[in-house]
């Protein structure tokens, strides 16, 4: 993968609140219980569960929790992504990455689905974040909450997934933010609020229907990454010079790395498929696999394929 240094990181995209000093560094994901040993183990897999495809799902928010009205400060994170080596630095990277995102969607959800794409910035955070899903601290990974419109990550979530996981790529990290857009997608569009009916509708189902999301995000994201060398920032300047196969294969790489029977087994426990939630590691390749070889977020059909 290599990023257009010409092309401009548009910050206006995120809300930094990770503090004045413009946050990232410092210490590691606070996960309860952490370090070495199994206690540790166990707490890192209780995190990981929700993330990357939790969506903020995981704070209940179909309660619409509260909270959210912070407003983070942008001037730190402006001018580090102004400078000569902006894409060295971890934050302005993933702010391009954003920015890829989303100028895709723009294109892409009209011509697809025929409905306008409504941006959504991407909030920075350290330790602790409000949000219109309530509460919610680094524990639970990067999330869409739906309640707010807003996907949230801690940026040292990507070293507990290089280093617990062994999900070492770079191209891991687009691909965990195109899967919270593609959460976004699914809200733009009533897809998860169908499916929230259709859980209260038959609990029984729950499960497998979160399972039918997380999957379609997956998909989405794959979509993206298919077309993410003809995204340009507002000048347009290419935002990706290239995508490698190497690339695509970080992320599904990811995918498999997180798939609920992987995640299990990590844990020490027995696969249970009833308490899936997320999909197997063989079904997030699949559909991240789907959605890129295919390059059409109208393949995407997880609700409709009875998988």
């Amino acid at each position: 993968m290599e990023l257009n240094e010409n092309a401009r990181v548009d910050t206006s995209q995120v809300d930094d609140r990770r503090g004045s000093g413009g946050g990232g560094g410092g210490m590691g994901i606070p996960i309860p219980g952490g370090g070495g040993g199994r206690g540790g183990l166990v707490s890192i897999i209780i995190a990981v569960l929700v993330a990357l495809v939790g969506g903020g799902f995981g704070l209940n928010a179909a309660t619409n929790g509260g909270g959210g009205s912070e407003q983070g400060d942008n001037t730190s994170l402006e001018q580090k992504c102004s400078a000569q080596d902006a894409l060295k630095q971890l934050d302005c990277r993933n702010t391009l990455y954003v920015n890829s995102i989303q100028a895709y969607w723009r294109t892409a959800m009209p011509e697809v689905f025929g409905e306008q794409y409504q941006p959504s910035k991407t909030v920075f955070f350290s330790q602790n974040v409000n949000t219109g899903c309530g509460a919610a601290d680094s524990g639970v990974g990067p999330f869409y909450c739906p309640a707010d419109d807003l996907v949230y990550i801690d940026l040292t979530f990507y070293r507990l997934l290089a280093d617990q996981l062994g999900a070492e790529g770079e191209f891991a990290q687009p691909y965990v933010l195109a899967h919270e857009y593609g959460h976004h997608v699914q809200d733009l569009l009533g897809t998860e609020a169908e499916m929230r009916r259709q859980q209260q509708r038959d609990p029984q189902d729950a499960n497998a229907l979160s399972v039918k999301l997380e999957l379609q995000a997956d998909c989405y994201a794959g979509a993206w990454a298919k077309n993410a060398t003809g995204t340009a920032d507002d000048k347009g300047q290419k935002i990706f010079k290239s995508i490698t196969d190497q690339d695509i294969q970080q992320a599904i790489d990811t995918a498999e790395k997180i798939g609920d029977d992987a995640i299990q087994q990590r844990s020490g426990r027995p696969v249970n498929p009833d308490e899936f939630t997320h999909g197997t590691s063989e079904q997030r390749k699949q559909w991240f696999t789907k959605g890129f070889s295919t390059g059409d977020p109208k393949a995407c059909d997880t609700f409709g394929s009875g998988k």
